[in-house]
């Protein structure tokens, strides 16, 4: 059921971002961070503050980002994820808001959290992150949805800007 779910998520963020505008063309060098997720559960022993840090690249004139995240997953596990990742610009919607994509591989969810994360084998997973945000000059926010477990709030900061 979470599977499907998560592949019914992924499947609309694929659809909207298929009929989005392109994404500018500028370089970007982000750092990320998040101080907060809500998970959907009502579980006091969920850690709702990830510590994420991250940086992400985008050169110019390529189609994808590539980033690395480290953070403490929901059961204070130390994380890592590194992605490719795409976003689509909603211009004719406003100029700042944007929908994106992310995969690439998890490592943090091991021992008896392995099963929180599809793909995992010894803490190695393979993860597919949607999220939807808003851009302004060199700043922005995302709600990240990881999948049908918690919604991450994140912050960016582009230096190149």
């Amino acid at each position: 059921m979470i599977q499907k779910l998560l592949g019914i998520v992924i499947l609309l963020t694929a659809t909207m971002a298929a009929a989005a505008d392109n994404d500018s063309s500028d370089s970007r060098f982000t750092l990320l961070v998040s101080p907060y997720v809500y998970h959907y559960s009502d579980n006091a022993s969920h850690n709702n503050e990830p510590r994420l840090v991250g940086l992400e690249w985008a050169p110019q004139g390529s189609w994808v980002d590539f980033g690395a995240t480290y953070f403490l997953n929901s059961f204070y596990q130390d994380s890592f994820y590194a992605y490719v990742g795409k976003r689509w610009f909603m211009g004719e919607i406003d100029q700042g808001f944007f929908l994106r994509l992310t995969g690439g591989p998890l490592y943090g969810y091991r021992g008896q959290y392995e099963d929180k994360v599809p793909y995992n084998h010894h803490g190695l997973g393979i993860a597919i992150i949607p999220g939807i945000g808003y851009h302004y000059r060199a700043c922005e926010a995302q709600f990240v949805i990881l999948g049908t477990a918690a919604l991450m709030v994140t912050f960016g900061y582009d230096f190149q800007k």
